[in-house]
């Protein structure tokens, strides 16, 4: 029986197309035409033996095969970027400093600490989950390398867009819609200074929804123990949301619409060293990987 071997070059654009939206995206940022792209995903059809996309209106959406192909695809290029860098950089040692929002600490410090440590066993990395402003002001102050945190608005220098991130209402996992048409609204928080209650109270006002302050707590484990009792509700993104809550849809429970909300990546240096680079390489395809509807489920705007 022969065996399918996959072309890395085809996964890369595929992956690549899926997490930017758009495969005429991805054959820019690969520095591919995009008959070369178009071709690719053929070719990747081709040894699939099966069909990984189907027609979704004006764009494509993923098959359940492309939806577990996808899966593969990222696993397949992680496993062939760590190889080249462990065997490039055999020698690679220092210190990085890294900061996380704790939206991703469970989803994604995992992954990152384990595929770095894997590659590069010599390099030191500390780690801190805190709060998004005090990430932006400890890399600005030279105490953290990098950073991934929610956008407050500034624009601190050597700070990247990653993307922007639907915001949710989020309640305990057993609702019923009906408690939520109380008044006023009880809310669940972190402590001030917090971006997303700001934006949750101005939103509320604006649409002369009276509301409390239910809840407050220092910590995201706090947000969902709150949440899951049944105190009120909170906002957060589809990241990292524990099995005891659940987002909720605005149409259903008459709450107002949520903007998105900016991710960024900080950096100390304009020119980072080569361990801190690799490691923010890492952390952004790992940050991307856990991103809603990219899972899968993303819509392609534009195919080549």
């Amino acid at each position: 029986m022969s065996r399918t071997t996959f072309d890395l070059d085809a996964l890369r654009s595929f992956v690549t197309g899926m997490e930017l939206g758009s495969f005429a995206k991805a054959s820019e940022r690969l520095g591919r035409s995009t008959s070369a792209v178009s071709a690719q995903l053929k070719k990747l059809e081709d040894q699939a033996g099966t069909a990984i996309f189907r027609k979704a209106g004006r764009g494509l959406m993923l098959t359940e095969a492309g939806e577990v192909m996808l899966g593969y695809a990222r696993r397949l290029i992680d496993l062939n970027d760590e190889a080249a860098s462990a065997v490039r950089d055999v020698e690679l040692e220092g210190w990085v400093r890294l900061g996380l929002q704790e939206d991703f600490g469970e989803m994604v410090l995992p992954q990152v600490l384990g595929r770095f440590a894997r590659a590069h066993p010599k390099v030191k990395i500390e780690a801190r989950i805190t709060r998004s402003q005090e990430l932006a002001e400890r890399v600005v102050t030279g105490n953290l390398d990098l950073a991934l945190a929610w956008d407050n608005g500034a624009a601190p220098p050597n700070s990247d867009a990653v993307a922007d991130v639907q915001l949710r209402w989020i309640g305990p996992a057993n609702v019923d819609i009906a408690d939520w048409h109380v008044s006023p609204l009880p809310l669940v928080s972190l402590e001030a200074p917090c971006l997303l209650r700001t934006i949750a109270t101005e939103r509320l006002d604006r649409a002369d929804r009276p509301w409390r302050l239910a809840f407050s707590s220092p910590s995201l484990a706090g947000i969902w123990a709150a949440v899951a009792a049944g105190l009120g509700l909170t906002i957060r993104t589809d990241i990292g949301l524990p099995p005891t809550v659940k987002a909720l849809s605005s149409d259903t429970t008459g709450l107002p619409a949520l903007p998105k909300i900016g991710l960024r990546l900080h950096r100390k240096d304009a020119e980072a060293d080569p361990v801190t680079q690799r490691l923010a390489d890492i952390l952004l395809q790992a940050a991307h990987a856990a991103l809603p509807g990219n899972q899968g489920q993303a819509r392609l705007r534009s195919v080549a």
